[in-house]
């Protein structure tokens, strides 16, 4: 035991970057799963990490250990981050067709965060966590993380990457392909909805006595769910290029706060 107790500064900072990235990581952050279980599987990821990233150096308590703390959260929290803003996409697509189907006004409260979301991004997010634990994404995620240990040590160059603009400039990369993702995700059934309008414009011309405002709504929604009936099986595909997405994108980061550190 006397062995052991030098390095156990070096645990401690496995626990906080495994914590934080459970913390803002998609499946692991969702609010129904009870915080002891989150904090129960950070400290055993952080046993599993230990012998292979623990014991390289042994980390005196003093006043850079505190710093090194913030820093190890922050890489967490970044980590997390990036992966659940891929998840946004589907959100975010789904803003784009209720704004179109015209249940833009009707929110509903996610279950997983607790905030109001669109009906069908809270559809299609449901249908992506469904999806993401299927190909067994949580697994890849928590060896992603584990294996980040070998490009980010615990003595890693956050601080540098974030001086230098690597981080910031990785971070609008990432909201551009996101915000791309969800464009490529909506545009069929926006696309649709926007010639529905046209059409309905076209016929209140030829025809004025009909009252479009009344008859266009339930005829744009039940468009719009046909549609989304149609196009379902394809977001099968949609999710794995999100997730493949997800998952280069941790690589790049992992890589580029690596770097940093040499």
């Amino acid at each position: 035991m006397e062995q052991w107790i030098p390095y156990l500064p070096n645990w401690l900072l496995l626990f906080c970057r495994i914590t934080a990235f459970m913390l803002a990581a998609p499946v692991f952050s969702t609010r129904g799963l009870p915080p002891t279980w989150k904090i129960g599987v950070a400290a055993m990821i952080a046993f599993i990490t230990f012998p292979a990233a623990g014991l390289n150096n042994p980390t005196a308590i003093d006043g850079l250990f505190i710093v090194s703390i913030i820093r190890e959260v922050l890489v967490g929290l970044l980590l997390g981050f990036t992966a659940y803003m891929f998840f946004t996409a589907v959100q975010i697509a789904g803003s784009f067709i209720d704004i179109q189907m015209g249940l833009g006004i009707a929110n509903v409260i996610d279950p997983m965060t607790g905030a109001q979301s669109p009906l069908i991004g809270n559809f299609k997010f449901i249908l992506a966590m469904l999806l993401f634990l299927t190909f067994n994404g949580h697994h890849y995620m928590i060896e992603g993380l584990i294996k980040s240990y070998e490009w980010m040590p615990l003595s890693n160059g956050l601080f540098a990457a974030i001086q230098n603009g690597t981080v910031h400039e990785f971070l609008l990369r990432s909201f551009a392909s996101v915000f791309s993702l969800a464009l490529q995700m909506s545009t069929p059934l926006v696309v649709a909805l926007f010639l529905t309008d046209i059409g309905l414009g076209i016929l209140s011309k030829t025809a004025p006595q009909f009252n479009i405002f009344v008859v266009g709504v339930p005829i744009k929604i039940l468009i719009g769910f046909l549609l989304l009936v149609l196009v379902l099986p394809g977001f099968v595909f949609l999710f794995q290029d999100l997730f493949s997405s997800l998952f280069q994108s941790l690589d790049q980061l992992v890589k580029l706060i690596g770097q940093a550190s040499k």
